[in-house]
C-alpha cells in the first residue's frame, strides 16, 4: 500500500468510527504503530483529523469552539444572574472547581473575598480571583486554548487526578435530554470528564439557550448532575421532563 493510499485509509476509517486507537489502525493497515502515529501527526497538520489520547478523532463535523469574547457577550444579562445564584451555595472553606465557561468568570468577579480554595482551568477566572487575599487559586495548567484562554490536554487532566472538591460549577455548549451534556471540543469534554469525576456536587450552570442543544462530543449524562440553574426563559414542557428525571432545577 502506497502512503498517500493509507493516509485516506486512515481519514476514512477516523471519519466512519468518529474516534479510533493508533493499536486498531496499526493492525488495520499492517504497519507498526510508529508509523502510524508519523501518519496521524502529518494528517492533523493538514486538517484531515485531530489527534487524542492515543489515537485520533474525526474533525468532519466538528463544530469550532466559540471565542471566549464572543461568548462573554451572548446571554450575559442571563449569565450574570445565573452566576449570582451559583455563588449562594458557596460557603466558607469550601473547595471549589470552576471551569473556563463566562458564567463561572461572572461567579468569580462576584464571589466575596472569603477563605476558599478555588481550583480553575480558565486564566481569566484565575486573573479575577488574583486580587482577592482569603481565596486560595490552583490553577491546572495544561496546554492552552486561546479561543477560550482555557487549560486543557493531558497535563491538566493529571492535575485534577490529585485533588477532590466539595463542588464543581460548570458550563457547556448543549444540554440534550436523552443524550446527556455536550461540548464541541473533545479536549474540553475530557477535562470536563474528570471535572465531574472529582466533585462530591455537580452544578451545571446553562442558560436556557443550551437545552435542547447537542454539540460534538459527549460530556456526561445528565444523571451525574447534582443540580441545575437557568434562567426563566427555560420552556414550561423542559421543566416538566427535567422534574421527571428528579434533576433539581433553579430558575432565576
Amino acid at each position: 500500500m502506497l502512503v498517500a493510499e493509507r493516509y485516506e485509509m486512515i481519514v476514512q476509517l477516523v471519519n466512519e468510527k468518529g474516534s479510533i486507537r493508533v493499536s486498531e489502525l496499526s493492525e488495520l493497515c499492517k504497519v507498526t504503530e510508529e508509523t502510524i502515529r508519523r501518519d496521524l501527526d502529518r494528517l492533523e497538520q493538514a486538517g484531515r483529523l485531530r489527534r487524542s489520547h492515543g489515537g485520533a478523532v474525526s474533525v468532519k463535523n466538528e463544530q469550532p469552539e466559540t471565542p471566549y469574547a464572543v461568548r462573554e457577550i451572548m446571554n450575559a444579562e442571563e449569565k450574570r444572574r445565573i452566576a449570582e445564584e451559583a455563588v449562594k451555595l458557596i460557603e466558607p472553606h469550601d473547595r471549589i472547581l470552576l471551569d473556563a465557561s463566562t458564567t463561572a468568570w461572572y461567579m468569580a468577579s462576584s464571589l466575596p473575598d472569603i477563605p476558599l480554595t478555588i481550583l480553575t482551568n480558565s486564566i481569566r477566572v484565575a486573573t479575577e480571583l488574583a486580587g482577592k487575599e482569603k481565596i486560595e487559586v490552583i490553577s491546572t495548567g495544561g496546554q492552552l486554548l486561546q479561543r477560550s484562554l482555557s487549560f486543557v490536554g493531558p497535563l491538566a487532566e493529571r492535575s485534577l487526578e490529585t485533588y477532590y472538591v466539595d463542588k464543581l460549577f460548570f458550563s457547556s455548549q448543549g444540554v440534550h435530554l436523552d443524550r446527556g451534556i455536550s461540548e464541541s471540543n473533545e479536549l474540553q469534554a475530557r477535562l470536563k470528564q474528570k471535572m465531574v469525576s472529582i466533585a462530591d456536587r455537580v452544578i451545571l450552570l446553562a442558560d436556557a439557550s443550551k437545552f435542547g442543544q447537542q454539540a460534538f462530543t459527549h460530556v456526561v449524562n445528565l444523571s451525574q448532575v447534582s443540580e441545575i440553574i437557568t434562567d426563566s426563559r427555560l420552556t414550561d414542557p423542559m421543566r416538566s421532563q427535567l422534574a421527571e428525571l428528579a434533576i433539581p432545577v433553579t430558575v432565576v
